[in-house]
């Protein structure tokens, strides 16, 4: 029997939101397992068949991992010799800084891109070819650099090699919101007497802030959760987020997965805030340029 159009029309819907479904639990349960895991006790960690819940949930982990609070754990001694909230300290100056080096400076040759054609198409490939040259490439030369110019090992060091790294996504990105601001909106502000940098900075950055902010946050995320570069350009000085999280999987903490859990959840709350702070010019910054004027 042959079904109706409606008939499909639902057949459809219900295998769509099936599988909308299925994607969402697959993508959430790791959120989800971190998150349990961080407020398990120690004989939980590895107990079978897993706990899907914590009994009793305890914040030993926590005090454990952030505030240096030694306890024994029944599996292993897990007094943390890390300094997590140095390393959050050094991955916020570091990220925001080289972030916002990135966006101001890519937004300024976006708009030459985009008004002057500073760079032909295939130059802009070829820009962004750059950030697709895999890391370890190119880190072992740039240590050596960075050791005969006293760089290494220092927060200068990170924020420069971030920012190189991640101007072309800034170019790209912002390349594509001023091409939707109109012309015309230029050549007002300039019969009205005001300069080409006074035009960039005070008419057309402000009408593509939402997705000024879209790209801030796309390279922050990326500059974050960088481990490579900073795993080989930083010694003992200078330690990011991701390269504590590793340290709990290693000679130096063992297999503390409670405490490694606790850290994890410490690295991404900072930017799911940042999220929820800019989430409305998150969706205009995403959306911008989808309807054509």
């Amino acid at each position: 029997m042959a079904m109706t159009k409606t008939q499909r029309r639902r057949v459809t819907s219900a295998i769509r939101y099936a599988v909308l479904i299925f994607w969402g639990i697959t993508a959430a349960f790791p959120i989800y397992w971190m998150v349990i895991t961080s407020f398990k006790p120690d004989y939980q960690w590895f107990s079978w068949p897993p706990v899907y819940w914590p009994s009793p949930p305890t914040l030993s982990n926590y005090m454990n991992v952030w505030f240096g609070a030694q306890q024994y754990a029944g599996t292993q001694y897990a007094i943390s010799s890390q300094k997590p909230l140095l390393s959050l300290w050094n991955s916020t100056v570091i990220a925001t800084t080289s972030t916002f080096l990135s966006v101001v400076f890519g937004a300024i040759l976006a708009y030459g891109v985009s008004r002057y054609r500073i760079l032909s198409e295939a130059r802009m490939f070829q820009l962004l070819m750059l950030r697709m040259i895999p890391p370890i490439v190119v880190v072992a030369p740039l240590s050596l650099y960075y050791s005969a110019l006293g760089l290494l090992d220092t927060r200068t060091g990170l924020i420069l090699v971030y920012f190189l790294t991640t101007l072309p996504y800034a170019v790209w990105m912002t390349k594509s919101f001023i091409d939707e601001v109109p012309l015309e909106v230029e050549q007002a502000a300039a019969i009205l007497g005001a300069s080409r940098w006074r035009t960039i900075f005070e008419v057309v950055l402000p009408l593509i802030r939402s997705g000024l902010v879209a790209t801030f946050l796309f390279i922050l995320i990326l500059t974050w959760s960088e481990y490579l570069l900073a795993l080989i350009l930083t010694k003992t000085q200078v330690s990011t987020l991701p390269i504590e999280l590793s340290k709990y999987q290693g000679s130096t903490e063992g297999r503390v997965y409670g405490r490694q859990a606790a850290l994890a959840v410490g690295i991404t709350i900072p930017l799911m805030i940042v999220g929820l702070i800019i989430r409305k010019h998150l969706a205009r910054g995403f959306s911008f340029g989808m309807v054509r004027r």
